[in-house]
């Protein structure tokens, strides 16, 4: 597999069952509520430490990037990654100045993305005129909002924007092409840990788990 083939992303067979709950360590009060653990939180960590070298490699030409973070999924995603680039800096020749800044974005209701993309808070990005731009997000399915998102962005006229997703999923017309790093490519399963997470519940597991139908019907709004 070729370098641009790698940063596409970890891919997860459709069957693939996760991990039994009982090999991990995780908030007692979801036992009922998740019915296994996807991706485990080292695994999360280890490769985003890789996504950290490719985006290195692929500013080298560049003393900073502003980095945007969207919220609130992308804010562990987002502060992993920033951390391990300012490790690699302080390890190498190549300092990489990253500045953060945050917008939020609301386009799910209960496990179901709808058609209207909210940019709560400031829509006004124009300090990213002229930049190098790194868009974090923790979850790219079916494209719309990033799409929306990114059109958006470019009317502030950066100097480049690429996509960081640590998760793309599997959906008819899914959005691969939009994400320039991915952690991992997954079924269409609703996955929730990491800071996603499922009517703002389940931000505080540190694993990537499945959510169960118990979950599901306990947290519904």
């Amino acid at each position: 597999m070729d370098n641009a083939g790698m940063k596409k992303g970890i891919a997860l067979k459709d069957d693939w069952p996760g991990y039994s709950l009982d090999l991990f360590s995780y908030p007692e009060h979801y036992h009922e509520d998740i019915e296994s653990v996807y991706i485990p939180h080292g695994i999360i960590m280890n490769r985003v430490e890789r996504l950290a070298h490719y985006i290195m490699d692929d500013f080298a030409d560049n003393n900073n990037i502003m980095v945007l973070c969207v919220l609130k999924g992308g804010y562990k995603f987002c502060a992993d990654l920033v951390e391990f680039i300012k490790v690699l800096g302080r390890n190498s020749n190549k300092y990489l100045e990253t500045r953060v800044e945050f917008i939020r974005l609301k386009s799910y209701l209960n496990d179901q993305s709808t058609e209207q993309l909210q940019i709560i808070g400031s829509g006004d990005l124009s300090f990213l005129r002229g930049k190098s731009v790194l868009i974090v997000e923790a979850i790219v399915d079916t494209g719309k909002t990033m799409k929306a998102l990114l059109k958006h962005v470019e009317t502030f006229e950066p100097k480049m924007v690429k996509v960081a997703g640590l998760l793309v999923k599997r959906v008819p017309n899914m959005a691969e092409s939009l994400t320039d790093y991915v952690g991992f490519e997954i079924p269409n399963h609703f996955v929730v840990g990491y800071a996603l997470d499922y009517n703002e519940y389940f931000r505080d597991l540190n694993h990537l788990c499945v959510i169960s139908k118990t979950g599901k019907m306990k947290y519904k709004v």
